[in-house]
């Protein structure tokens, strides 16, 4: 069985992918993408209740990351011991609290402060994810995980909040962090299918608590078949498919390197946009843009100039 150092690193030289480098970034731009992608279907939820949609969209994604295990014939390993600790902090901090964060932080603060939080994560990636792999963290990675957040601060802006909406702006930023420094221990042993899934029917299991604790029975039956629809995607795309190329992307390339790539979250959001019939960005946005294209650049040739 291989070791975790030589499944999750951010060591080019340990990369388990020599032959296909360009896997993980690419991996890493696709998961992210599909996740900026639900700025297309934001609108349609602004009214539905969230924590039923969330606790639909994780048991729809279980679901699926099942029959998927059972189509291609894979073995699922179970966690086991502390792994089941590893897992739930996944599930409670990626998945659960971090909608708790943003639901509550956009009361206190405008969306763009919870944006700017988590634009941060690139940085807290490159500086904590080669730690846990048993490295150091590369300098250059970081320098460039600065870059790509730079960028991301400048398309997603700021905004007003007081100190609640900070605070909340920081659980966002723990816990965005967490959906991936807290699969690192175990993602060599259980894989992506293992902890896609394990996270996701732990995180399906505490919203629907939350859902029915705060927003009643009825919630579910109110969700209209837009929301439905938008539920799915978010399930499919966002949830299954994006998992599992994150997931992927961070056993390739370590958590370092692949946080670079948070940084096209925003960036799809807000060209994505402009697809939704908005209007076009302002300069500074498109040079937040090119800021986070640089970074990410950086970071990836930085990694490849190390394996040859």
């Amino acid at each position: 069985m291989p070791t975790r150092s030589a499944t999750v690193t951010d060591d080019p030289t340990q990369s388990v992918q020599h032959q296909r480098p360009w896997t993980g970034p690419l991996f890493a731009a696709l998961g992210m993408s599909l996740v900026g992608s639900q700025v297309a279907v934001s609108g349609v939820l602004a009214d539905a209740p969230l924590f039923a949609v969330q606790a639909v969209r994780y048991t729809l994604a279980a679901l699926v990351l099942v029959v998927v295990v059972r189509l291609t014939g894979r073995q699922l390993p179970v966690p086991r011991g502390r792994e089941w600790a590893w897992v739930s902090g996944v599930a409670l901090t990626g998945l659960v609290l971090f909608n708790v964060g943003v639901v509550r932080g956009v009361a206190h603060a405008e969306p763009a402060v919870i944006g700017v939080a988590v634009a941060t994560v690139p940085v807290l990636l490159a500086l904590v994810g080669p730690l846990l792999g048993g490295a150091r963290p590369s300098p250059v990675v970081v320098a460039a995980a600065v870059v790509v957040t730079v960028g991301a601060v400048l398309v997603t802006g700021g905004g007003r909040t007081d100190a609640a909406g900070l605070g909340y702006a920081l659980l966002t930023l723990v816990c965005e962090a967490g959906f991936t420094l807290l699969a690192v221990p175990v993602l060599g042993r259980l894989g992506p299918h293992g902890v896609s899934l394990h996270a996701a029917w732990i995180a399906a299991a505490g919203l629907w608590v939350l859902s029915l604790a705060t927003e009643g029975p009825g919630a579910v039956a109110a969700l209209r078949v837009e929301h439905l629809l938008a539920t799915l995607h978010l399930a499919l795309g966002v949830t299954v498919v994006a998992f599992l190329l994150w997931y992927t992307a961070v056993g390739r390339i370590g958590p370092g390197r692949a946080g670079l790539f948070t940084g096209v979250v925003p960036v799809v959001s807000a060209v994505g946009g402009i697809a939704l019939g908005e209007p076009a960005p302002g300069p500074v946005v498109w040079l937040g843009v090119a800021v986070v294209v640089a970074g990410v650049t950086l970071g990836v040739r930085a990694g490849a100039s190390g394996r040859r």
